[in-house]
């Protein structure tokens, strides 16, 4: 997506804030000169603070983190009894590279439990890598919470959001949800309602979603851009491949 949203964002804003930060790649291109980043999954806000603070150490642990199926599923049993920020972080980015498809995802229990995927996932990060996002993260205010939250307690007159959520659904837990609370109906309304407050306010807001004639419907009081984009997270192959997607902005 990310060619698509550089075509689409807004010439000049004063804060740029996005509340489902995910891979932040975005922030990460554009580089804005103040930030703020959250997202619900306490384990990801924690992992940026801490490559944002220890760059150094993080590179260091994950260099000597052994690599392979057995190694993984040894790793990733032990996950939920790391204590150090340090090997917390290492260990977050070390699954999310080797999973299968570099997905996030925990059961009911929250407990990470993402098959294993690589090595098309590619090899970790290295310190050079870490360092330079540290570099870019540190200028960033970066929270832990709910996107309705945080976004109303920081969007002001001409900042700039990005939103990126989950797609919601009524139906049960899919491979796309991340968290073992998936992103409800209401969730999806209070969604719509933050978009209006934002456009009150005079921000600007940029939205990619999923396709839907529910999207389409929701957001048509603003501008709607389609885009062809690859989907490659699902677990079912058939459900890969090029895909539909909507742009949805108030500028």
């Amino acid at each position: 997506m990310l060619p698509h949203l550089r075509k689409n964002i807004p010439d000049g804003f004063g804060k740029y804030i996005e509340p489902f930060v995910g891979s932040a790649c975005l922030y990460f291109d554009i580089e804005p000169t103040q930030a703020v980043l959250s997202d619900l999954n306490i384990r990801l806000i924690d992992t940026y603070k801490t490559v944002s603070e220890k760059p150094a150490d993080v590179a260091h642990f994950l260099a000597r983190m052994p690599t392979g199926s057995e190694a993984f599923y040894k790793v990733r049993a032990n996950y939920q009894k790391l204590r150090s920020p340090i090997s917390k972080a290492a260990t977050f980015i070390y699954l999310n590279r080797f999973c299968f498809n570099g997905l996030y995802r925990t059961n009911q229990s929250g407990h990470f439990n993402v098959p294993y995927g690589a090595p098309r996932s590619g090899a970790v990060p290295n310190a050079s890598d870490l360092q330079r996002a540290a570099r870019s993260i540190a200028i960033a205010e970066i929270y832990s919470g709910d996107f309705e939250e945080v976004v109303l307690s920081h969007a002001k007159n001409n900042d700039f959001v990005y939103l990126d959520p989950p797609f919601h659904t009524s139906s049960a837990r899919i491979f796309t949800q991340y968290n073992a609370k998936p992103f409800a109906n209401e969730d999806f309304d209070r969604l719509v309602s933050v978009l209006r407050e934002i456009d009150r306010r005079g921000c600007k807001f940029l939205l990619s979603y999923s396709h839907t004639p529910e999207g389409i419907k929701a957001f048509s009081k603003f501008r709607l851009t389609e885009v062809i984009t690859r989907r490659n997270i699902s677990g079912f192959p058939q459900h890969r491949g090029v895909a539909r997607e909507l742009l949805v902005r108030n500028y």
